[in-house]
């Protein structure tokens, strides 16, 4: 996506307003979901990895499902907040905020 897309993604919380853009952009598009649904997995993943990165957090996965276990024992979903990006309701820059703003 990184290539392709031409973004500089540098596992920054400030990379994520880009991607809430990117999200933004391919709503406004109008594609159906099951055509998008890798790549706002991969959005999601990315975020929780940029939260990981910042708050010494863990991957959990369970069921097929994945979250991230922040040190303070919260769980986050950023692959669901991706989704809810898609669906105009969500944003992975305030989700990354939020997980982050305990440490």
């Amino acid at each position: 996506m990184r290539e392709g897309a031409r973004v500089r993604l540098d596992y920054s919380a400030q990379s994520l307003w880009r991607v809430d853009r990117m999200i933004e952009e391919i709503r406004r598009e109008g594609p159906p979901y099951a055509a998008v649904e890798s790549v706002l997995r991969g959005f999601g993943a990315y975020a929780g990895e940029v939260i990981v990165r910042q708050t010494g957090a863990e991957w959990w996965a369970t069921g097929g499902e994945h979250w991230v276990r922040t040190p303070d024992g919260r769980l986050w979903d950023p692959v669901e907040e991706a989704r809810r990006c898609y669906g105009g309701h969500g944003s992975l820059r305030l989700l990354c905020r939020d997980a982050t703003a305990s440490r």
